[in-house]
């Protein structure tokens, strides 16, 4: 369903140990917005009816009906956009016969 890189998966160990609770599900949410891009989002949330769950690189990861055709084939990282600058990216994969 999903890829998530060793280094994003570092980043999120690290935020759920911040987080101080029991093992955190992480939600992965994407919707097409009208211009047909992908917006993404993730967060700690909590089991809701219909999630499809995965685990990842240790992380248990939820994704709500909605969103789970859309996340299909998705790779998350965690790269430095600029020095200092450290951010999540999520990399949809390309369109058949897409370059």
């Amino acid at each position: 369903m999903i890829t998530i890189t060793p280094a994003a998966a570092e980043r999120i160990r690290l935020a759920a140990t911040e987080t101080g609770g029991d093992t955190p599900l992480l939600r992965i949410a994407v919707q097409q917005l009208a211009d047909g891009t992908l917006d993404y989002g993730m967060g700690f949330d909590q089991e809701r009816p219909g999630d499809a769950f995965i685990q990842v690189e240790g992380i248990m990861v939820v994704v709500a009906p909605p969103s789970q055709e859309l996340i299909e084939g998705t790779r998350i990282d965690f790269v430095e956009i600029e020095p200092g600058e450290w951010r999540f990216i999520f990399a949809a994969p390309e369109a058949p016969g897409g370059s």
